[in-house]
């Protein structure tokens, strides 16, 4: 098992009488509350019998199960009516941590959760691996290409499993299972096609009606499958950032992919060598850097502020920006190995636009070398592990 950045922020959150860990399928959820909270009663309502029970006697199902410990309740999402008995059992007992709800559909749980257990239940993210979290366990490989094409998925990694076989099952099995009761049978060709429509657009801006064009379906069914997988964890949009600079802003968000792992698999991509040389290796650099960004926020139980900026002619952007602490860091995300001075040419417009400090921009880019620039600090891919925490927590800019 691996030692997840998040498992301190569960134990602070176990103030609460309900705590409830989304994210993913095979992102590890189960192993880490099960790690974290050994003595609590383990119910998986994926097993046919349990969630019968949980389904058709709640009220019998919670007592049956009563313990002086607490209860996890695993794949929460497929009995999401639960939710108004363990208010009861909440507002009767008031104890802290008692329910541990797991879920890896955030379209069934998040309605639920919101009306019956508001106040109640902290809610945390837990995703695939991030790059802290590979360093950590010595599973960061020195090559980019190669750490992009396996992802970061656990299973990947403690059963040795070539990334290609897991990505194609994982596929098979979050449409079968996530999707398959929510898609008409007659489109899930279609859906699966969608999918890799969207994998193709990583990065882009997220035209809703060209992506239901070329997918062959609806807008408001392009729009429907967008939301599911974005509910679904599998991708995740940054919206643009807003400021008065007088300026015309895109007010279009742009689409990611939370792995880049399974995105390569969607894209065909089957190896790291191949990846190195696609078309595509830029747009998905862009998006495991957006990603892992959005991981270290929910790793430590922030809410995540990831965005982007672009003007509305397209000729000025910033690839990301960090809102923390009421300041705006932008970031520039650039696939190359080597630093240029094109690098800097959207940092020096955007500073200069918003009359902010150089000392708050940074470069992330493709190689190693650390360098602290007059109009940035550059750090390597690798660099970035722990930036969102650094920011949070410093009154200073990162120093290097």
């Amino acid at each position: 098992m691996y030692v997840r950045d998040l498992a301190p922020v569960l134990h602070r959150y176990a103030k609460f009488p309900v705590v409830a860990l989304l994210g993913p399928r095979q992102s590890g959820k189960t192993t880490l509350v099960k790690h974290e909270f050994p003595d609590h009663v383990f119910l998986s309502l994926d097993d046919d019998v349990l969630r019968t029970f949980a389904i058709e006697d709640p009220e019998g199902f919670l007592l049956t199960h009563e313990n002086a410990h607490g209860i996890i309740l695993d794949e929460f999402q497929y009995a999401p009516s639960l939710t108004t008995y363990i208010k009861m059992e909440v507002d009767k007992k008031r104890r802290p941590g008692y329910f541990i709800l797991t879920g890896s559909q955030n379209f069934l749980m998040n309605k639920a959760i919101t009306e019956s257990l508001a106040g109640r239940v902290g809610i945390l993210n837990l995703f695939s691996l991030s790059i802290n979290e590979l360093h950590a366990h010595n599973l960061l490989s020195d090559s980019l290409e190669a750490t992009m094409f396996y992802g970061g998925y656990p299973r990947i990694f403690t059963d040795e499993l070539p990334p290609a076989d897991f990505y194609m099952s994982y596929i098979l099995s979050y449409v079968q299972r996530d999707i398959g009761s929510l898609v008409n049978p007659k489109n899930m060709s279609t859906f699966r096609r969608f999918v890799q429509l969207c994998a193709g657009r990583i990065g882009q801006l997220c035209n809703v009606s060209a992506l239901a064009v070329e997918a062959g379906v609806s807008v408001p069914t392009a729009r429907e499958w967008l939301s599911l997988l974005e509910a679904s964890y599998i991708l995740f949009f940054a919206e643009p950032h807003f400021k008065n600079f007088n300026k015309r802003l895109v007010k279009t968000p742009k689409l990611y992919f939370f792995d880049v792992g399974l995105a390569c698999s969607l894209l065909r991509i089957d190896n790291a060598e191949v990846l190195s040389n696609s078309h595509f290796q830029g747009a998905l650099f862009e998006s495991f850097i957006m990603a892992d960004f959005y991981k270290q926020f929910c790793n430590q139980g922030f809410r995540p502020e990831v965005y982007f900026w672009r003007d509305n002619s397209g000729a000025h952007e910033i690839d990301c920006i960090l809102d923390m602490n009421g300041t705006s860091y932008p970031i520039e995300i650039k696939s190359g190995k080597t630093v240029t001075s094109e690098f800097f040419r959207g940092i020096d417009y955007w500073n200069n636009l918003a009359q902010a400090h150089p000392d708050n921009s940074y470069i992330v880019y493709a190689g190693e070398q650390k360098q602290l620039r007059k109009q940035a600090t550059v750090l390597g891919w690798k660099d970035i592990k722990d930036l969102v925490g650094v920011l949070k927590g410093a009154q200073l800019p990162l120093k290097i």
